[in-house]
């Protein structure tokens, strides 16, 4: 990657001069890597929150405008106008493919799917009630042991062939771990099918009759895992970052990212939220559960609104409130949960209290009625955003890669332990 960082001034610290650079768009940052040469002192940031920990091309996010930019795409347009596939070649190539390219990228895509038949053994190994994402953190943790082949970082055809292994891979992998989990024979790939079609019809297709993937809920699933695909430099990103800066291969960063992802403050808040809902129950308990939010005394919380970077209407909620209720119409469903959403949506944007805190419903909000409507249990929900993420994570990974200010990472700390002191003997402690 082609560093394009322009400097557009520079900040004084203790009488140190240091950079400043700006970027496409966004804050301008102070480079501080020569900071404590010049004055002996590290920065002190819990989270890094206001920290650039790299330079990158990929995704960029206004919180306070509600944007999303996929290589400069406003998110909106990226799942009403493409497909995964192509919306994938786009975030790892910097560009819109061609129809040329999107046909031979479908096509690398589509023929890396299948795993190998000594890795299904693996699966054998785990209890039959595991968590689909503990099978996913193992299983794709494994990809490197069947596919050594391609985990040399530094030959950039092995990178190639490992982000396309990576990436067609995960929804066979993700399918299997759901069907082990529910006690279903796994079912193979088909190269007939689009990515999102094929992924449906590996979790829900039955060897005993025939299963017809439905197009409304395909597209709808499509622009879920487009919604999800990159998010900046968040908990897992940043994960998978740091592993794959110490040269690790393709696979055990990812496995690493799934595993951060696991987290319930990273990837479960679609699950919160659809508790939150059901919790709720009905429409008219609204009023008391809206009470409850805006007693700062009380420990109920509304999941589903507000987001910690977006300080207005998440764009990616616009999108995942109509493909909910395209596939609620399409299913035929009558969920009283959404009801309650609607309901709460309607209040949290003509209520001061949210209004004034800007706790706007997010992309969550609506992601876990569709994907229970698409018929995925509540334990599918977060392996199904790892499989979105994947793409993001992957094209984040190539980057570092590619990046020639990429250092290991090593943060530092404030050490507040005991001072400096001598052994003492143990008959003498």
């Amino acid at each position: 990657m082609e560093s394009k960082l322009e400097q557009s001034g520079t900040a004084t610290i203790e009488g140190n001069d240091f950079p400043v650079y700006k970027g496409t768009h966004g804050n301008d940052v102070v480079d501080i890597r020569a900071l404590t040469k010049a004055t002996g002192k590290f920065t002190f940031d819990p989270g890094f929150t206001s920290t650039a920990s790299c330079e990158s091309q990929i995704t960029f996010i206004d919180g306070n405008e509600g944007t999303l930019l996929y290589r400069g795409y406003p998110i909106e347009q990226l799942a009403e106008n493409t497909d995964f596939i192509e919306s994938a070649f786009l975030l790892l190539d910097g560009e819109l493919p061609t129809k040329e390219q999107c046909a031979k990228f479908r096509h690398d895509i589509t023929y890396h799917t299948m795993v190998h038949e000594h890795f299904i053994k693996f699966f054998d190994g785990f209890r039959r009630d595991a968590h689909p994402m503990a099978i996913m953190c193992g299983a794709v943790g494994a990809l490197s042991a069947f596919y050594h082949d391609s985990t040399d970082i530094n030959d950039p055809e092995a990178r190639k062939i490992a982000v396309h292994r990576m990436i067609a891979k995960m929804p066979t992998i993700a399918a299997m771990a759901y069907k082990y989990t529910v006690g279903q024979p796994f079912v193979y790939p088909r190269n007939d099918l689009s990515y999102t079609e094929n992924f449906m019809h590996m979790c829900f297709s039955v060897p005993a009759e025939d299963y017809k993937v439905d197009k409304v809920l395909a597209d709808a699933l499509d622009k879920i895992f487009i919604l999800h695909m990159d998010h900046e430099q968040n908990a897992s990103t940043s994960t998978v970052r740091l592993a794959g800066s110490s040269g690790a291969n393709p696979f055990a960063c990812i496995a690493a990212g799934i595993a951060c992802l696991w987290g319930p403050a990273h990837g479960g808040a679609n699950e919160a939220a659809l508790n939150m809902l059901e919790e709720i129950g009905s429409v008219d308990r609204i009023p008391e559960y809206v009470a409850k939010a805006k007693d700062k005394d009380d420990p109920f919380r509304l999941m589903g609104f507000g987001h910690r970077v977006y300080k207005n209407y998440d764009p990616r909620a616009k999108v995942m409130q109509k493909a909910c209720h395209e596939v609620l119409e399409a299913t035929g469903i009558q969920d009283p949960l959404l009801d309650v959403a609607r309901e709460l949506e309607k209040i949290a944007l003509e209520d001061d209290y949210f209004v004034q805190k800007k706790l706007y419903p997010n992309i969550d909000f609506y992601s876990g009625i569709t994907l229970r409507a698409l018929g995925f249990p509540r334990s599918m929900f977060t392996p199904l955003f790892a499989l979105a993420r994947t793409v993001g994570w992957i094209a984040q990974w190539r980057e570092m890669l590619e990046d020639p200010n990429q250092k290991i990472g090593r943060p530092r700390q404030i050490y507040t332990g005991a001072a400096k002191r001598d052994f003492i003997a143990m008959d003498k402690r």
